[in-house]
């Protein structure tokens, strides 16, 4: 990878000089943190040029407080998977990577040459924030700070992917960047806070220190901000690569491109590739009874490409797993519900296949990024349900479940539904039933598909009928209530049987469980088709 740098003129050449450029020796690498340039280096194809924005920034300026080389933040232009992305990475050398004005008019000049050329942005995010000294030239006016939080939010609704990566410091109304980007990773060690432990002190008095405040374990399993933990540079730089890798331009995506740019070259599928295990060891993970629990993630590893899953938000909404895979090197999103118990720092302990508030909201903003990016998703269905009860009432429940079934129903993304077990009530909503209009949707034998399960049916119907009873509404006996409960269930135990939904057209197909992979890839290559444009065409018609 080569960095493009306007040099002084030694002669009459006035060319851009391309060489290689390092780190400055001696760089700090407090806390295990890369520099700024070799984040890039490890970041950027190699042997790919690199063309430098704005590296003549702040020359000569602010020199009472010293040098602020290039303004404290490269920008520019280079290539990740194939894919041009615009780069704008703070460097934690220069004033701990705080914003001057010029830093300000430098970020902003990226974002809207990337606005302007339609280029994903990448932050790689190590910055203390506005230099405070120089707050009145930084932080009011129109072309200052607030303008670069304004402008991550018309990118993000333009369609321009936005991938924020905290490797360092974010703090105060910096932290605004990072969020409002569609994907997030966060090293541990960093810190993610509208204000820091000292300020905090100062405010109101709490002791708390850096990592619980704003840590990167505390984000990725308490409050949900971050999609991705990892452990250091390397780790974040590698994942970045990875998420990139998935978008339809990346140069190893294997997705089709849009209509008006495919040749017959194209149409080629990608290079076959094997999951991590054999797709008929499945039967070890189910029961015909659908009663078992088994690990979602031991699902998908018999129908995913090995080595291919990021899991996104893998510490947040537990009930739920998301993740950006490849089937036979399609990259697809993977929406699936966790069937064993799980634990979460926020919740404590839940209950598997049931739909949590914190599950509802990963699942709702993924589907977004995944339309963001368009990636199609595959839903794979075993849900009893929402969770109910005072807590769950008291924590959103409704509002979170409503949030992900409009996330569902706007989704303009192929997508595909596989039931692999029980699919009840709004759980089959919220994971793309028949009604919110998946290109395909097929299940296994063993599913059941209801409002509700049958023992759960018909014990409703006995509690009503029994408090009726007492009121003096009904005069039917116990031995008629037990009598009318056994009816209601077997009513329910027919209906739920998969083939009482395939004859009424609520599934496309009935498959078995080992022939998943294989139909999804047959799938996927259907809804990867380009979908004709809307316009006015009689088509061929007598004249």
């Amino acid at each position: 990878m080569k960095f493009c740098v306007l040099t002084a003129p030694r002669s009459r050449k006035k060319k851009p000089h391309c060489a290689k450029v390092a780190a400055r020796p001696g760089t700090s690498r407090k806390m295990g943190r890369l520099p700024v340039r070799e984040r890039l280096s490890r970041l950027l194809d190699k042997d790919s040029p690199f063309f430098e924005i704005g590296l003549w920034a702040a020359y000569k300026m602010y020199e009472q407080w010293g040098k602020i080389l290039a303004a404290g933040v490269v920008t520019g232009i280079g290539n990740i998977e194939g894919v041009p992305c615009m780069i704008v990475a703070n460097d934690a050398t220069v004033k701990a990577g705080a914003f001057f004005p010029q830093t300000t008019k430098k970020v902003i000049r990226a974002q809207r040459i990337a606005f302007e050329c339609a280029l994903l942005i990448i932050y790689l995010v190590d910055s203390a924030g506005v230099f405070l000294p120089m707050q009145d030239e930084i932080f009011p006016d129109e072309d200052d700070f607030g303008r670069i939080f304004r402008n991550n939010s018309v990118i993000s609704a333009a369609g321009i992917p936005q991938f924020a990566a905290i490797m360092g410091n974010c703090v105060a109304g910096g932290a605004y960047l990072p969020v409002l980007c569609d994907k997030i990773l966060m090293t541990k060690g960093s810190g993610l806070y509208l204000a820091g432990p000292s300020l905090v002190k100062a405010a109101i008095g709490q002791v708390v220190d850096a990592e619980e405040l704003g840590g990167a374990q505390m984000h990725a399993e308490i409050s949900g901000t971050v999609d991705f933990f990892e452990k250091d540079d390397p780790s974040c730089l590698k994942r970045l690569r990875s998420l990139i890798a998935l978008l339809p331009e990346a140069k190893s995506s294997g997705a089709l491109p849009s209509a008006s740019l495919r040749t017959s070259s194209d149409r080629a599928l990608p290079k076959p590739s094997k999951p991590a295990k054999d797709p008929d060891t499945v039967y070890d993970l189910i029961s015909f009874d659908g009663q078992k629990n088994y690990d979602a993630r031991d699902l998908l590893a018999r129908i995913i490409d090995a080595d291919s899953m990021d899991e996104y938000k893998a510490d947040y909404g537990k009930t739920i797993v998301t993740a950006y895979a490849r089937i036979n090197g399609r990259p697809v999103g993977i929406v699936a519900n966790q069937r064993i118990q799980v634990r979460t720092k926020k919740e404590g302990i839940q209950m598997g296949g049931v739909i949590y508030s914190d599950s509802a909201d990963k699942a709702a903003r993924f589907i977004m990024d995944c339309n963001q990016t368009g990636l199609p998703i595959v839903f794979f269905q075993d849900v009893s349900g929402f969770m109910v009860g005072r807590d769950a009432e008291e924590s959103g429940i409704i509002r979170s479940g409503a949030k992900l079934v409009n996330a569902v129903s706007n989704s303009i993304v192929p997508k595909i539904t596989v039931i692999v077990g029980g699919s009840f009530g709004a759980g089959n909503y919220a994971m793309c039933g028949k009604a919110y209009d998946p290109r395909f949707i097929v299940a296994w034998p063993t599913a059941r598909y209801a409002v509700m399960g049958a023992a759960q049916a018909s014990d409703t119907v006995f509690a009503i009928l029994a408090r009726a009873r007492e009121r003096g509404d009904k005069k039917a006996t116990p031995e008629e209530l037990e009598e009318l409960r056994a009816k209601v269930k077997q009513s329910y135990e027919e209906q739920t049987d998969i083939r009482y939904g395939a004859a009424r057209g609520w599934v496309d197909a009935i498959i078995q469980p080992h022939e998943t992979r294989d139909v999804l890839i047959r799938l996927l290559q259907y809804v990867s088709r380009p979908t004709p444009e809307g316009r006015f065409h009689t088509g061929v018609i007598q004249v």
